[in-house]
């Protein structure tokens, strides 16, 4: 919501409330003019004018510059023409100007409009017709510009500050949206293509001959994309790049690395189900005996990350380590536990491994769960394997 459109709505009543001022004031004045027809003719077209244009101050949009001129135009032949309505001796005691407080509307709406520059130009003009009308500059009259003047300006300011602050933060909103989107597509590339592209590349290598050359190629594939991946903005990858790695890849020892793409929208989904097609001989799954229900996004995005750790555990910690994964149902969160048995995780290996490109656990798993308003927490110790705690709220 726009910090500046309160003020509009506040100058379009100020402009109704004072227009009705104007008139309550002709009316009691009335018998003290010398030109009455002449007040009672100026008044009344303010009037009109103000509720034929009640809807041009409601917004930056309907409220333009020649709106603003024609508005102060009226204010200015307003607070003249009352030296030729009023008996001089009244114009010098200072008697209210035909317009009265309504002046001010104009010189507030260039203030909301174009700033505290804008409002100071028409204050001035508000302070030279005053002084043409009582004839020559007065207490009274130097102390109601000035209470306009700065009024004006510092609305002007505020308005622009809270302008610059508007812009400031759409852009702070742009780029934590661009670099969400980004972590997502880093996540899906590194689920899919770049682990094709590691499996071709040691595969050909094993191979030899062409299959070598294919291997080289992949594995030169895969150090550009990764640097994309960490450094830029990715390209958009298929939607079922991850898929396309399963069916190349296989399940391998520690069950299938996904398993959760026929997750469908609609009523909650028991998370279980999904976990369950990673047990295999290596893998030990453990879970409740009821229903973990979460929502199918949810399921979908926590069954990848335990996927995505389970890939870490089958290319890191070798082809016989032994996994367990522990699902917990607690009142307020679910919690997924992966544990293995492997060498476990060299101290500063996961920041090198960040700064290189491979974004398995900063964003396949810590990404991922930050996303759905979780936790991913890692402890390894080298000798005793690793252990990957994944919490997700129940009401993300």
């Amino acid at each position: 919501m726009s910090v500046e459109q309160p003020l509009w709505r506040a100058l379009t009543g100020y402009r109704l409330l004072s227009a009705a001022y104007a008139a309550g004031l002709c009316v009691l004045a009335y018998d003290h003019y010398v030109r009455p027809y002449l007040a009672v003719g100026f008044v009344a077209l303010l009037v009109v004018w103000t509720l034929a244009t009640a809807t041009r101050t409601v917004s930056a949009a309907r409220c333009g510059y020649p709106f603003l001129v024609c508005e102060l135009t009226i204010a200015l032949t307003g607070i003249v023409l009352t030296r030729f309505t009023e008996t001089m001796a009244r114009v010098e005691s200072g008697i209210n100007t035909l317009p009265s407080i309504w002046s001010a509307g104009a010189v507030l709406g260039f203030a909301i409009k174009g700033g505290w520059r804008w409002a100071a130009g028409a204050s001035v003009l508000v302070g030279v017709a005053n002084v043409v009308e009582r004839g020559a500059p007065s207490r009274d009259t130097v102390h109601n510009v000035l209470l306009v003047c700065v009024a004006s300006i510092a609305i002007g300011y505020v308005v622009e500050v809270a302008r610059a602050s508007e812009r400031t933060l759409a852009r702070a909103l742009q780029i934590e949206a661009a670099t969400r989107e980004r972590e997502r597509l880093a996540r899906d590339i590194h689920d899919g293509v770049l682990q094709v592209l590691a499996m071709v590349q040691r595969r050909g290598s094993s191979l030899g001959g062409e299959a070598a050359e294919l291997g080289r190629l992949a594995g030169e594939q895969e150090v550009a994309l990764r640097a994309l991946v960490s450094g830029g903005p990715p390209p958009l990858p298929a939607p079922a790049a991850a898929y396309a790695a399963q069916a190349v890849a296989g399940p391998g020892p520690h069950g299938a690395a996904g398993g959760a793409g026929d997750v469908e929208a609609g009523e909650p989904y028991d998370l279980r189900k999904l976990l369950a097609r990673h047990a295999g001989a290596l893998v030990t799954f453990s879970e409740p005996g009821t229903p973990v229900l979460l929502a199918p996004e949810t399921a979908r995005e926590l069954a990848a990350a335990v996927g995505a750790a389970l890939d870490n555990v089958r290319q890191h910690a070798g082809a016989d380590a032994r996994t367990w994964i522990l699902l917990e149902d607690e009142p307020d969160a679910v919690l997924v536990t992966v544990r293995d048995d492997g060498p476990g995780i060299p101290a500063g290996r996961l920041a090198t491994a960040e700064a290189e490109g491979r974004m398995g656990v900063a964003l396949s798993i810590r990404g991922r769960l930050r996303d759905l308003g979780g936790t991913a927490e890692l402890v390894s110790v080298p000798g005793q394997g690793t252990e990957v705690e994944m919490r997700v709220p129940k009401d993300g």
